[in-house]
């Protein structure tokens, strides 16, 4: 290998060696295991076991299933890298790896690709769940719904970061963890957007949240290919990119 090759490959071995020490604390940490896998699991069982709220059409598992999915994602890429980037911050440790041979660029694109691997595993371990369950998704809807996931992680890393970076740790802590429960009663990840009222749920539709729980229901439900939510997802990441750009802080 010449000078070149081993110079392009240093950045790459640290964003892997970022990427999987991200994972394993994401994996390791009770806490986010929590959140988001046995609240996830605990509403899936519990939606599909009872008759309320009334999901429309359908067997209820083929609804839930994909909400649950979309919850799962919120899970990891907003409210576990909110938390986890604002003590970062907090403790100095964004900024020393700042100025390190991995970098700022490097540091986002080893937690992008944590985020990945972890929901790769939460899609595992729920969809596998849901299937025992008696799920069965549309075939013809499962690329769709990958690049709703991926584009749902996108966005909420970057809501993730905007939040991270303008608010101190403590009150990323309440504040990641309200909006979370918030998502869950009301916010179109667990059912349609169509189920809220009145104006809530055409506001809801155009909001990430919204975008991703119905964008999923549609590919994995339907069997259809979600457009607009896929439209409405590339939107916000684009502006979250900027947001993020614009305003992260790497140090107190």
């Amino acid at each position: 290998m010449n000078q070149t090759d081993q110079g392009a490959a240093r950045p790459m071995a640290c964003v892997r060696a970022q990427a999987a020490f991200e994972s394993r604390t994401l994996l390791s940490n009770g806490e986010q295991l929590l959140v988001s896998v046995i609240l996830p699991a605990l509403a899936l069982v519990g939606m599909v076991n009872t008759s309320v709220p009334d999901l429309g059409a359908g067997r209820r598992i083929d609804i839930v299933a994909p909400g649950v999915l979309a919850l799962a994602v919120v899970s990891t890429a907003f409210t576990g890298q909110a938390i986890a980037t604002a003590f970062d911050r907090r403790y100095g440790l964004l900024r020393l790896l700042g100025v390190s041979p991995l970098g700022p660029r490097g540091l986002l694109a080893g937690k992008a690709i944590a985020v990945l691997t972890v929901i790769a595993s939460q899609v595992v371990v729920l969809g596998g769940l849901a299937a025992v369950l008696g799920w069965r998704p549309q075939a013809a809807g499962l690329p769709a719904a990958l690049v709703v996931v991926v584009l749902g992680a996108w966005v909420f890393v970057c809501l993730a970061l905007a939040m991270a970076g303008a608010v101190r740790a403590e009150g990323v802590l309440a504040l990641a963890n309200l909006i979370w429960v918030l998502l869950v009663i009301g916010g179109g990840l667990l059912f349609s957007t169509d189920l809220l009222p009145g104006a809530l749920a055409t506001v809801s539709s155009w909001l990430p949240w919204g975008a991703l729980g119905d964008g999923l229901r549609t590919a994995l439900f339907d069997g259809a290919f979600p457009g607009l939510e896929i439209g409405v997802l590339l939107v916000w990441g684009l502006m979250g990119t900027a947001v993020v750009a614009r305003t992260f802080r790497w140090s107190d």
